[in-house]
């Protein structure tokens, strides 16, 4: 029975209709803290929601963009003159460049039998017992004959391999750091598309000819203030924004990210419309394993009719080209919006201070009174008919039980 009052009751309440009730309270404090609360409100929807966020627009956040990347620069190193087919994969590139800095170079290596580097895990040796034929060890060079040798000129045994040989660790000649390359330029070329607002620009300063835009190109770096549509940079300008050393980069290499940030406000002409440019370090930093960045590629050539190659170990900066773009312009959807958004979310005020005045505030039982209060309206009960009145002047005013005659 108690079940279904409860349900009774709660059913009944349920049609309930709540309205607010003004009260005025003079509290200085309660006022101060209402009146902070509501500038704190109506300042964050106006300057950051609106102004900086720019809440008022419909924007695009995932625009269509291309790269195109090409390194300059010329090389003296001894006799020999490095262009960029000897220092740059690939010599024009996409959104990914690599600039080689300094190699390390086996030459005259063919495929043949020689002693396993000694720093290879179970590679050192005594006797034949000790290597097992047709083992390979994924960590070394190549395959084990059996056999236990002499490594090259030392006192030491390791176990013999089949692979290309002499093997890289032993023969490889440390070629002298590409120092030069700190004036080497980079060409970057960027277009990007917003195709909710129909709206493509690019990163190349616009000439009324080819020409001229070719002689622009030829004599200008990028600068900030001065240069912004110049899309050449240079490589030390490169390691200096991503604050490194470029002679540290020559010896261990690195990846350095190059951020190409597009923010548009489409309300302004699109002419205005243009990017900027950051730099940051990618890779792992020369505290950790392994640091830096560096790959190897091999040269082939028939030498006494035996195929033979030259491994190249080359360390050197790779260039992410990484592109983001956000566009916006005016709209009254996200604008209404937000409008009403703020307008609500000013009612917040009113429910701090109600929950403060009730809670801290001294006689707080003496507020709650006088806040809340339970009202019944009963329905109105209209008059019997039977007992009407009804006079018709003068003449006619028998009446019978209230009925006129």
């Amino acid at each position: 029975m108690g079940l279904l009052e409860f349900i009774k009751d709660y059913f009944i309440s349920f049609w309930d209709y709540e309205t607010p009730k003004v009260m005025v309270v003079k509290n200085r404090t309660l006022g101060v803290i209402y009146r902070v609360v509501q500038f704190l409100v109506i300042t964050y929807f106006i300057w950051y929601v609106f102004m900086s966020k720019k809440a008022y627009q419909e924007s695009e956040t995932r625009p269509e963009s291309s790269v195109y990347t090409r390194m300059k620069g010329t090389a003296v190193q001894g006799e020999r003159i490095l262009d960029t087919v000897e220092y740059v994969r690939p010599p024009e590139g996409g959104d990914v460049i690599s600039i080689i800095l300094r190699r390390e170079v086996t030459y005259d290596q063919t495929q043949d039998t020689c002693a396993e580097h000694f720093t290879v895990a179970n590679a050192n040796c005594t006797t034949d017992s000790d290597c097992v034929p047709g083992e390979v060890d994924f960590s070394g060079h190549g395959r084990r004959t059996g056999r236990c040798v002499p490594y090259y000129n030392r006192t030491i045994k390791t176990c013999e391999i089949r692979s290309w040989c002499p093997v890289e660790e032993y023969a490889a000649v440390q070629e002298p750091p590409l120092v030069e390359a700190v004036n080497f330029t980079i060409f970057i070329r960027n277009s990007i598309h917003f195709p909710k607002f129909n709206v493509l620009r690019g990163n190349v300063k616009q000439m009324s000819t080819k020409r001229d835009r070719k002689k622009y190109l030829n004599r200008c770096h990028y600068d900030e203030e001065k240069e912004p549509y110049c899309p050449k940079f240079r490589l030390g300008y490169i390691a200096e924004q991503a604050s490194q050393k470029f002679s540290e980069l020559c010896q261990t290499g690195g990846v350095i990210g190059v951020f190409i940030n597009w923010k548009c406000n489409l309300d302004l002409d699109p002419s205005h419309c243009r990017p900027t440019y950051s730099f940051r370090r990618l890779d792992v930093r020369k505290d950790q394993i392994n640091p830096g960045y560096y790959y190897r590629f091999a040269k082939y050539y028939s030498k006494g009719g035996v195929e033979s190659r030259t491994l190249i170990k080359a360390f050197g900066i790779r260039l992410d080209v990484i592109v983001h773009g956000h566009a916006g312009k005016f709209s009254p959807i996200p604008t209404i919006i937000n409008t009403v958004t703020a307008m609500t979310s000013v009612g917040i005020c009113s429910i701090i201070c109600d929950w403060i005045m009730l809670t801290f505030i001294d006689r707080n039982e003496v507020y709650s009174e006088k806040k809340f209060d339970a009202t019944t309206i009963e329905p109105l009960q209209p008059l019997p008919t039977e007992f009407s009145i009804v006079s018709y002047g003068s003449n006619h005013s028998d009446l019978s039980d209230g009925v006129p005659l």
